[in-house]
């Protein structure tokens, strides 16, 4: 007769039960997805989110049946809907990924919440600081996160002066000028020209991303005060006058502007100018930033910091930034965010703060004097 060996103290009996419990616990989690709006944005999104294997595409919706069914296929996505309200009321979604028109982005970011969902919202936040103040209420009252799609804080050259400034080399950020200049770049597409569906021209649409990202490498103080202009004297005429790359705009229901000029008081005590056009008479298009302070200087499009050292003024640039892949980056943070609840990297505050910063400078074109940011 053979003996079995004594069982060591403490150590667990293995049984089916608990192995198929360990099985379980190690399973992974994966987020079900909905998109609302397929058309250009959604499909950015999705192709930067092909490499998680632990996101599930459930459900599409757009009012495009054509476009749907194109998605659907080449994304492999469950279902389709016409109706983000039927979306929500059948498909068991974890999150929503809005990618539609500006005036479009409130009222499914609230159907969306009280449905349970995590949200991405593409920028701007909303169409107004109102709006964006209610979505960001209903995402805290509902505990969950509300995410802005600001890509560009992610590029390498933004993450870059953001820590020097967080580090001290700027000293106290004092001055940054932003602009986001194209010179004839009116959109021919969409729903760019018309503002009574995007709250304004090229301020909100592309003006939006060098502000968000010069915030936030700032270190996103509270803006207090802002002052703006506008100026239309291209989009609203034909566009067969002057060659450019973008010809055949909707010039008749053009009703935003081609140049918006901006000032912003933020608490800190520093102050911003922004300059943002759709078509300026400039030399040179493009996004970009310059920070100064009182010890030490950025520019983003050069990537390069500028501070005085053992008695001389250096520019300096680092000998290596990891490969810009700010909309990939955009994507995992969201879904680390509502899947792991990883820290929300883009949260709808800071979306709040732009929109605020927006409808300041529109509101002080208007009635032509500064006006306080609440």
């Amino acid at each position: 007769m053979v003996r079995k060996a004594p069982r060591a103290k403490g150590k667990p009996v293995k049984t089916a039960a608990r192995n198929r419990s360990a099985r379980k616990v190690s399973r992974k989690k994966k987020l079900r997805l909905g998109v609302i709006g397929v058309a250009g944005i959604a499909g950015y999104q999705l192709q930067n989110l092909s490499h998680r294997k632990d996101v599930e595409y459930v459900a599409l919706c757009d009012v495009n049946q054509e476009a749907l069914a194109r998605r659907k296929k080449e994304f492999g996505f469950q279902q389709t809907y016409t109706s983000w309200k039927e979306m929500f009321a059948k498909a068991n979604l974890d999150a929503v990924s809005i990618c539609t028109p500006n005036y479009l982005h409130y009222e499914p970011t609230l159907d969306a919440l009280k449905a349970g969902c995590h949200v991405m919202v593409e920028k701007p936040l909303a169409m107004n600081a109102r709006e964006g103040q209610a979505m960001v209420d209903a995402a805290r009252k509902a505990g969950k996160q509300l995410v802005i799609g600001f890509q560009f804080r992610f590029d390498p050259r933004t993450q870059m002066i953001k820590r020097a400034v967080d580090a001290g080399t700027l000293g106290d950020v004092i001055y940054a000028r932003v602009w986001a200049l194209r010179r004839r770049g009116i959109p021919n597409w969409g729903m760019f020209v018309r503002k009574d569906l995007q709250g304004g021209g090229p301020m909100i649409d592309i003006g939006v991303h060098s502000i968000e990202m010069t915030h936030f490498a700032m270190g996103s103080p509270r803006p207090v005060a802002a002052s703006g202009a506008t100026y239309t004297y291209v989009g609203d005429k034909p566009s067969d006058t002057v060659e450019c790359m973008w010809p055949g705009w909707d010039y008749k229901s053009y009703s935003v502007e081609d140049l918006a000029t901006g000032y912003v008081r933020f608490d800190t005590g520093a102050t911003m100018t922004i300059e943002a056009s759709f078509a300026a008479h400039v030399g040179k298009e493009g996004m970009d930033f310059v920070l100064m302070g009182t010890k030490g200087g950025a520019h983003y499009g050069e990537g390069k910091l500028f501070y005085d050292r053992d008695g001389y003024m250096f520019d300096a640039s680092p000998a290596y930034l990891p490969q810009n892949q700010m909309f990939k980056v955009k994507m995992d943070s969201f879904v680390d965010c509502a899947l792991y609840g990883k820290p929300n990297r883009a949260p709808g505050e800071h979306g709040l703060m732009i929109q605020k910063i927006l409808d300041a400078i529109y509101r002080s074109a208007e009635t032509k004097r500064e006006v306080a940011i609440e």
